[in-house]
C-alpha cells in the first residue's frame, strides 16, 4: 500500500488537490501496479507564516 505526502504552501484550490490526488492515483497504480484503492494521498496545506526561504518567510517574500 502506497502512502504519499504531499507538501503545499495554502492557497490551492479543492479542484487543483482533487487533480492532483486523481493524477498521482493514476501513476502510482501503474507504476507500483497496484489497485487504486490501495493507494493514499495525504495533502499537507502549509500556512506561509510558517516556512521560510532566503532568510525570509514566504508570507514576506509576497508583499
Amino acid at each position: 500500500m502506497p502512502f504519499i505526502t504531499v507538501k503545499v504552501l495554502e492557497g490551492k484550490t479543492k479542484e487543483q488537490k482533487r487533480e492532483l490526488v486523481e493524477k498521482m492515483t493514476e501513476l502510482v497504480s501503474q507504476t507500483f501496479e497496484v489497485e487504486k484503492d490501495r493507494v493514499f494521498i495525504f495533502i499537507e496545506d502549509l500556512q506561509k507564516d510558517n516556512y521560510g526561504k532566503q532568510g525570509k518567510l514566504f508570507s514576506d517574500l509576497e508583499a
